[in-house]
C-alpha cells in the first residue's frame, strides 16, 4: 500500500526503546520508562542487541537527565503538563521530526558510540520527501498523537528506587547496563544499610571506614522501639552516600557481636570516626539519631573553611562562560577546503543550523561517532593554520548538551584530549585563530555536568586543560586569547567551588589549584592593556 500512496515501500512505522538493567526507556509524553515489553505498544516485534558499555552508571544517569530537557513532555514557557489539558500545538512529541526513534538514537550514541539502524531513523525523511507523506503529515501526526503519547499503566512503572540490575549488555527494547553505585575504593554498595550477621563481615566494614566515619545499630527481632527508627535509619544512610557507612546488627542472630561490643539493650548506636570509637548512645530518639548521624558525618567531612566566608559571592552557584554566537557556517566552512565536503561536516552542519533557528528539540543530532572520527583525523592531519574551522564547528556544536554529554563517553576517540594535545605542543607557535577557538570550546565543554566531571577528574585530561588555561593567561601579545583563558579559569574554579557547596570534596586537586591561581596572580599583576581582562 505505502508504494501506491508514496511511491516508495515501507515495511513498517517503527517505535523504538532502549532497555538495560531490566528497564525500558522510550520517548512518548516525555521521557518514560517503564518494565521490558509492558508499554501501551505491547511486546516487541523485534529485539536487537547493541553490544555492551563499560560506563558507570551515575554518569549514564545523568546524561539521560539531560536529554529530558531535550526530550520534553510539552514546549514553550508552560512549567507544569497535565496530559489531557495540553494543547496539541505545545507538545514536544512531533512524529516525523522529534519522536521516539531520535532518542532512542541519542541514547545509543551515548552507550555504545552508535547508533540504531539507519532504515529506522531515516524513515520519517523518506516519507516527507514525497508529495503524498508532505500533504497527510498534520493528519498522520494528530492520529498517531493518542498512541505515542499514551501514559504508561502504573503497575508497569518501576520503582523510583530501583536502579538497572548488574549487567552490561545493551539492546533496542532489552538489555542490561552495569550497576555502579558503590564506593570507588572499597568496591562496597553506598547509600544503604549494611546489613551484618557476622563479626568478620563488621570487622570489615569498619575497617573500610577507618578514614571516614561509620555507625552501628544494635537491634532485635523482639525490639518494637528499634523497629520505629528504621526508616530513619534507611534515610541517614541514603543521604549519607559514601560519606559513612551505617551499619545494622541483629543480636537475635549475632551473639559474638554483642559479646564484644558489650551490648545490654536494645536500640544501642555506637559510632566510630577515623576508626575510633566516637559515641554510644541508647533509646528510639529519631531526633538524637539525626542529630548524632549528621554532626558525625560533619567532623569525618569538615566543609571547606571557604564556606564560612561571610561573603555572598561564594554562597551561590555561578553559571559558566559559555561562548554561543554561531559565525556564518558556508564561510566557516570554505575556509576548510576538500573537508568541509566530508559528510560529517555537513550533517554537523545542519544540526547547527537547525537547532539555532528552531531549538533542539528539532534538531536530530548528527551521528557523533563519525563528527568526533573527523575531528581527530583533521587535528592529526591539518597544518596548525588551518585547522581553526574544524575546531570551531565543533564548538558551536557542544552548546548542546547531548553533543558535550557524549564527549564524556569512553567512544569518543579522546577528542577533547588530542585537541588539548595539539595546541599545548605547539606553545608559542599556536596561530592566534587556533588558540582563542581552542579556548573558547573548552568553557564549552562545561555545559555537560558530566564533561566537566571527566575534564577535571581525569588526571592526564586535566593536566593538559591546565597547561592550556597557564600557557594562554600569559599570552602577552593578544587579550582576547588572555580573556578567554580567564573565562575558562572561572569555569574551572567556579566547577570545583560547586562541590564544596554541596559540602563534597574538591574535584580540583591541589597542585592544578596552586598552578591556576598563580598563573592567575602573575597575569593580574602585569595586566594594563586591556580593561577586560
Amino acid at each position: 500500500m505505502s508504494l501506491s500512496f508514496l511511491g516508495t515501500h515501507i515495511d513498517a512505522v517503527y517505535h523504538t526503546a532502549l532497555v538495560f538493567g531490566g528497564i525500558e526507556y522510550f520517548f512518548g509524553a516525555g521521557v518514560q520508562q517503564t518494565y521490558p515489553g509492558a508499554t501501551h505498544h505491547g511486546r516487541p516485534m523485534e529485539i536487537i542487541p547493541l553490544g555492551k558499555t563499560d560506563l558507570p552508571l551515575e554518569i549514564i544517569l545523568e546524561y539521560l537527565d539531560s536529554l529530558k530537557e531535550v526530550y520534553t513532555v510539552e514546549v514553550g514557557p508552560q512549567s507544569s503538563f497535565r496530559y489531557s489539558h495540553v494543547p496539541d500545538m505545545m507538545q514536544s512529541y512531533d512524529l516525523f521530526t522529534h519522536n521516539c526513534n531520535n532518542f532512542t538514537n541519542d541514547f545509543a550514541m551515548f552507550l555504545l558510540g552508535k547508533g540504531i539502524p539507519d532504515h529506522i531513523t531515516s524513515l520519517p525523511q523518506t516519507v516527507l520527501n514525497t508529495p503524498f507523506g508532505q500533504m497527510l503529515k498534520p493528519q498522520l501526526d494528530s492520529a498517531m498523537r493518542g498512541i505515542t503519547q499514551a501514559p504508561v499503566a502504573p503497575a508497569s512503572v518501576p520503582s523510583q528506587h530501583q536502579s538497572p540490575r548488574t549487567s552490561n549488555g545493551i539492546m533496542t527494547s532489552q538489555s542490561n547496563v552495569q550497576e555502579n553505585h558503590v564506593n570507588g575504593a572499597s568496591g562496597i554498595p553506598t547509600g544503604q544499610v549494611h546489613q551484618v550477621t557476622t563479626l568478620k563481615k563488621l570487622d570489615t566494614l569498619l575497617k573500610l571506614a577507618q578514614d571516614s566515619c561509620a555507625v552501628i545499630f544494635f537491634t532485635s527481632a523482639t525490639c518494637p522501639p528499634c523497629k520505629l527508627v528504621y526508616p530513619a535509619y534507611d534515610e541517614l544512610a541514603a543521604e549519607a552516600g559514601d560519606k559513612a557507612i551505617l551499619i545494622k546488627v541483629d543480636l537475635s542472630e549475632t551473639y559474638e557481636v554483642g559479646s564484644k561490643y558489650q551490648v545490654r539493650a536494645t536500640p544501642t548506636f555506637m559510632s566510630f570516626l577515623k576508626g575510633e570509637k566516637e559515641n554510644e548512645w541508647v533509646g528510639a530518639s529519631e531526633g538524637q539519631l539525626r542529630g548524632n548521624v549528621s554532626m558525625l558525618i560533619r567532623m569525618a567531612h569538615p566543609p571547606h573553611p571557604h564556606t564560612n566566608l561571610r561573603l555572598h559571592i561564594l554562597q551561590r552557584r555561578h553559571k559558566s562562560v559559555t561562548y554561543s554566537k554561531i559565525p556564518p557556517l558556508e564561510k566557516l566552512i570554505a575556509k576548510m577546503g576538500s573537508r568541509g565536503n566530508e559528510p560529517s561536516v555537513t550533517a554537523l552542519k545542519d544540526f547547527i543550523c537547525t537547532r539555532e533557528a528552531s531549538g533542539a528539540s528539532d534538531a536530530p543530532l548528527p551521528s557523533l561517532p563519525a563528527v568526533t572520527s573527523f575531528i581527530v583525523r583533521s587535528v592529526e592531519t591539518t597544518p596548525p593554520n588551518s585547522l581553526f574551522p574544524d575546531i570551531d564547528l565543533l564548538r558551536c556544536a557542544l552548546i548542546d548538551q547531548r553533543v558535550s554529554g557524549y564527549l564524556a563517553s569512553d567512544h569518543s576517540n579522546s577528542t577533547v584530549s588530542k585537541i588539548f594535545m595539539k595546541v599545548n605542543s605547539l606553545s608559542g607557535e599556536c596561530p592566534y585563530s587556533l588558540r582563542i577557538v581552542t579556548l573558547q570550546l573548552a568553557c564549552n565543554l562545561f555545559t555537560a555536568h558530566i564533561l566537566a566531571t571527566r575534564l577535571i577528574q581525569d588526571g592526564e585530561l586535566c593536566t593538559k586543560l591546565i597547561q592550556l588555561v597557564i600557557s594562554s593567561l600569559l599570552d602577552t601579545a593578544h587579550p582576547p586569547v588572555r580573556v578567554a583563558a580567564a573565562s575558562l579559569a572561572f569555569n574551572i574554579a567556579a566547577f570545583n567551588h560547586l562541590r564544596r557547596l554541596e559540602e563534597k570534596d574538591d574535584i580540583l586537586k591541589d597542585y592544578a589549584q596552586i598552578e591556576l591561581l598563580a598563573s592567575l596572580l602573575e597575569t593580574l599583576t602585569n595586566e594594563n592593556e586591556s580593561k577586560d581582562c
